[in-house]
């Protein structure tokens, strides 16, 4: 497992605390790992440029202090969808700048963890989609499942849309955002029955990724 493509069912699941939680995780493991996130929309403007929360986080759970442009090549202001953000921009996003971030970040780490944005269809231009990214680089797919009522659905539509872009789903982390969840346990064995990749782990609600570490099994994924 030298790079993954972390997709989310939709925005607001948690791919970011996901994410981390798996990067403590490898580096649990002695596993030299870093966190990119090649879109963001939504970030402040600070005295260093453009910053986004979710990449600051993915930058600080990584093994080694890398150059915020490299984890988030493509910073855009507004909380939008990045191809609108983008075209209020007058930029339009592209692969190759990406994919040049991409491998300047797996030329120094064993394991790089590529953090999509939204859900899997979400647009970045007119002709590039979020699925662009893992298609084009041929990663493997985690799917982080935010527990909460409709998860099912959109659980099962992404796992679909994955294998019908030629991606390969290798296991699933169920996040729970909604402490108030009715059925929580009958949802996850529905996710368990249905999805067709083993489920990595169940992050609890209010935990840290760092905390939350020994919710993962990873020998499903690492052997």
């Amino acid at each position: 497992m030298s790079t993954l493509f972390i997709a989310g069912t939709d925005t607001g699941v948690g791919k970011t605390h996901a994410t981390c939680t798996l990067l403590h995780a490898l580096r649990a493991r002695s596993i030299q790992a870093c966190g990119m996130k090649p879109v963001a929309s939504g970030c402040v403007e600070t005295p260093e440029g453009l910053r986004n929360d979710d990449a600051l986080a993915l930058q600080a759970a990584s093994a080694t202090p890398m150059p915020y442009e490299w984890v988030n090549p493509v910073a855009l202001r507004e909380p939008l969808s990045p191809h609108l953000a983008a075209a209020h921009e007058g930029v339009e996003i592209r692969l190759g700048p990406l994919s040049d971030a991409f491998e300047r970040l797996r030329g120094m780490h064993e394991t790089v963890l590529v953090e999509g944005v939204g859900g899997w269809l979400v647009p970045l231009s007119r002709s590039l989609l979020a699925s662009d990214i893992p298609r084009q680089w041929q990663l493997p797919v985690v799917l982080v499942v935010g527990l909460r009522l409709g998860c099912l659905n959109h659980a099962l539509l992404s796992a679909r849309a994955i294998a019908t872009d030629g991606c390969r789903l290798i296991g699933w982390i169920g996040n729970c955002i909604d402490p108030h969840m009715d059925a929580v346990d009958e949802n996850i064995e529905t996710l368990r029955h249905h999805l067709p990749a083993p489920c990595l782990g169940i992050l609890p609600y209010g935990v840290s990724p760092h905390d939350a570490v020994a919710q993962l099994d990873l020998s499903l994924i690492l052997e």
